[in-house]
């Protein structure tokens, strides 16, 4: 099977290769896609050496699937020339998920909506998608009302050059790479992508709309604030969820030991909670601190934790295609 991979050499776009050799996606040749200045550099996969291409050498090689992660910008406008040539497309940006003709899916929740028609798939949010993945088995059972969520996010979600800012704040030598415009190590920024005239952030209003469309349910109302935080890799949530319907805590947790894709970590007696050093390199959503809210009925709090690249990107949307392969939707 021919695999474009587009934003090969960014951060997401080497999980997404490291992804597809661990879970033996039938790679049968690789397109390695980045920008013009990359064309022809060596990117490693499986032992073998594969050279960096061009957007249009790797339109004109018609891949059965091209997984993006390359922005909004690169994703609308070159998206729609690999699905005219029949590539299945799963994008990681914000290009298309709420575009009210394309389907946005996390696997274990939704992935039932996909047909052949789809050529342009959307990889929901990484915030987005370990909350939906901890409630959606709840959700079924009592009936997700409203969701209070904050987060403490990872400077990898952000990419490279957040990265080497908090390092090089952490060295205490010259800062060259400034990614926030307030200093990151030390400090925790309520900032996550741009302001909107609400006075929420551009990555709060995702985790709103973007749970309903996964979800199907409209009804379902979420109030979110995102933080970043100086931790490399893995993003954690506080989410309160009001139910429509009482439940118990040891059914609870059953349910979430059944969803496929978590894993409950939840023995405060022993310390044992969900943390992002231990999501670290998994793919699993991490769910804990579970414990009725004392303030009000039928609601509950929880702790989810998850690696933001794997699980939160590249994990998911190799996932998709994974889906798409066992359904015969990929040729």
């Amino acid at each position: 099977m021919k695999v474009a991979v587009v934003g090969a050499t960014g951060l997401v776009g080497g999980q997404m290769l490291k992804v597809l050799e661990e879970r033996n996606f039938p790679v049968t040749e690789l397109l390695p896609v980045a920008s013009e200045k990359s064309v022809g550099q060596l990117i490693e996969f499986k032992g073998q050496q594969y050279p960096v291409v061009s957007m249009d050498d790797a339109v004109a090689a018609r891949p059965a699937v091209a997984i993006f992660s390359a922005g909004g910008s690169v994703s609308k406008e070159q998206a729609p020339r690999f699905a005219e040539v029949g590539t299945v497309v799963i994008d990681n940006s914000s290009a298309w998920r709420m575009d009210p003709s394309k389907k946005l899916v996390v696997p274990e929740v939704n992935a039932a909506v996909l047909t052949a028609e789809d050529k342009i798939i959307a990889n929901p949010n990484c915030s987005t998608i370990q909350m939906v993945l901890a409630l959606s088995r709840l959700h079924q059972a009592y009936k997700v009302e409203r969701v209070v969520v904050s987060t403490y996010q990872s400077v990898t979600g952000t990419g490279k050059k957040a990265v080497d800012q908090l390092m090089q704040e952490r060295a205490g030598g010259e800062v060259t790479s400034q990614a926030y415009p307030h200093r990151i190590d030390l400090n925790v920024l309520p900032h996550i992508d741009v302001f909107e005239d609400n006075g929420y952030t551009k990555e709060e209003m995702k985790m709103v709309k973007e749970t309903k469309k996964i979800m199907g349910d409209d009804s379902i109302r979420v109030t979110a604030t995102t933080v970043r935080i100086p931790v490399v890799g893995g993003h954690s949530e506080a989410v309160n969820v009001e139910f429509a319907k009482d439940f118990d805590l040891v059914e609870v947790r059953r349910l979430l030991e059944e969803t496929p894709g978590v894993e409950v970590v939840d023995d405060p007696a022993n310390n044992r909670y969900p943390m992002p050093k231990d999501a670290h390199g998994k793919d699993a959503v991490l769910v804990g601190r579970l414990r009725r809210d004392e303030s009000q009925p039928n609601t509950l709090n929880m702790w989810v934790v998850a690696d933001n690249l794997r699980k939160g990107a590249a994990t998911n949307a190799v996932q998709i295609a994974e889906y798409l392969l066992q359904q015969g939707l990929l040729k």
